[in-house]
């Protein structure tokens, strides 16, 4: 039975940074492209980073270029996304998802098999 976990969401203060973990199993990561996407409470749901199975990353969310970082070791099956100098506007639910996209990378949620529950980010002072 697939299953992506993530883990590492919590409270911060705006400056400060945050490392997401999702870790997979029934299924090989390295054979997945993954990304996390983000919620917002009243907002749409985006994609924020990807690693491809080629370990290429990708980065769809603008506001985060520059502060945020993606990694794969796919002997843990976990990726992560290690975030930086967090904003109040980073607040949101953090969902990873692995799929095989043609094109690599996708910022489409339809691309994507398999989904975890998410975790709460939540950037205040």
């Amino acid at each position: 039975q697939p299953q992506l976990v993530e883990s590492g969401g919590g409270l911060v203060q705006p400056g400060g940074s945050l490392q997401l973990s999702c870790e997979v199993s029934g299924f090989t990561l390295a054979d997945f492209t993954v990304t996390w996407f983000r919620q917002a409470p009243g907002k749409e749901r985006e994609a924020v980073m990807c690693i491809s199975k080629w370990d290429s990353p990708f980065t769809f969310a603008d506001s985060v270029r520059g502060r945020f970082t993606i990694a794969r070791v796919n002997a843990k099956q976990t990726v992560y996304l290690n975030m930086f100098r967090l904003r109040p506007e980073d607040t949101a639910v953090y969902y990873c998802a692995a799929g095989n996209p043609a094109r690599g990378c996708s910022g489409e949620a339809n691309d994507y098999d398999y989904w975890g529950q998410g975790t709460q980010v939540t950037v205040s002072s």
